[in-house]
């Protein structure tokens, strides 16, 4: 009898620490048009192995509808944990509901999901607004500035934007600068910044001096309106380290490109989607802090620190194996360090 209990007591045991390590978390993404995502993706899944996790994953496709059905469909897979990267911030609150119905704890990843009993995951925004206006501002310290904004649908455009205004009001009140143009970019796709960018040279006759664009695939579209007018070469911002943005920082047709290494955003989400499923309360998450979003809602948040990059400091992002000297340097005659 007493084997028994032993035997019994060991392979419970055994059972609740296979049960603790054996987790499945959802990851539902917006879209995967961004080259980012990949990035992040790759560091959620390494994250996850290493806990002994299992990585599930739909691809809402830039529809909120479709995200919602993603959601219901990764809680039907028996996901214990999600990491939401929302399409839509508003949109996306009864998915929350539900998981919370179900228990499953939810990381808001890289983007607000203004709902408390979401684990909000991301880099600084406002001072990545910040960053890219002031490499502007430095570069093109006065004359006609547009403003290519993020998605409306999803708060950190209106972060970055807060941040960017911060640096260029001074300037803006002496008028030093002008604001000539300003569009926000359906789903952050490259082809509306590019026809935003080019409807507001038509309207201004060409007469831009400097832009500031949101992230690396707006920046992508501004520079291509740019370049069709032969004016490649005026300051441009971005953000994401994009490689394509990293290489045109690198040909001088884009100014800054703000880091934000989202193999450390990956890890930190699914490490904290595995301690919440086995019962860690987010509050407890290493780095988690009380945070007020814009409209009040308090949240529990971490928040991640952004790097500028232009190119005085272009060997970091090489050194860092975030891309290959190759890649940063294709096309470059010349140029900065280290495609010199």
């Amino acid at each position: 009898m007493k084997k028994t209990v032993v035997f019994a007591a060991a392979f419970l045991g055994a059972s609740m620490a296979t049960s603790a390590i054996a987790q499945t978390v959802g990851v539902s993404w917006s879209n995967f048009q961004e080259e980012r995502w990949k990035t992040d993706e790759a560091a959620i899944v390494a994250a996850l192995e290493a806990a002994g996790a299992t990585y599930i994953s739909a691809d809402a496709q830039s529809s909120s509808a479709k995200q919602l059905s993603d959601i219901e469909s990764l809680i039907a897979q028996g996901a214990d944990a999600l990491i939401l990267l929302a399409q839509d911030t508003q949109a996306i609150i009864p998915a929350v509901q539900a998981a919370a119905d179900e228990g499953i704890p939810v990381v808001a990843y890289d983007r607000l999901i203004e709902d408390p009993r979401a684990l909000y995951i991301t880099f600084d925004n406002v001072e990545v607004g910040r960053m890219q206006a002031r490499a502007v501002l430095e570069a093109a310290p006065e004359g006609n500035y547009v403003m290519i904004k993020g998605s409306p649908t999803d708060p950190n455009a209106d972060f970055l934007r807060g941040g960017q205004q911060e640096i260029l009001q001074d300037a803006i009140d002496s008028g030093a600068i002008t604001i000539v143009g300003e569009a926000y970019t359906d789903g952050w796709l490259p082809a509306n910044a590019q026809r935003n960018m080019e409807q507001i040279l038509t309207a201004n006759d060409n007469d831009v001096d400097a832009v500031v664009a949101s992230n690396d695939g707006t920046a992508g579209g501004v520079v291509a309106a740019l370049t069709a007018q032969g004016m490649e070469g005026i300051p441009v911002s971005g953000q994401d380290g994009d490689h394509a943005a990293l290489n045109r920082v690198a040909k001088g047709t884009q100014t800054v490109s703000v880091w934000k290494d989202a193999r450390d955003l990956g890890k930190a989400a699914a490490e904290a989607a595995v301690a919440m499923a086995s019962g860690t309360a987010k509050e407890d998450i290493e780095g988690a802090m009380e945070w007020t979003s814009p409209s009040g809602t308090t949240m529990t948040s971490i928040f991640l620190a952004p790097v500028p990059i232009t190119q005085d400091n272009l060997p970091l992002v090489v050194d860092a194996g975030w891309i290959s000297q190759e890649s940063l340097c294709q096309g470059v005659e010349g140029g900065p360090a280290p495609c010199n």
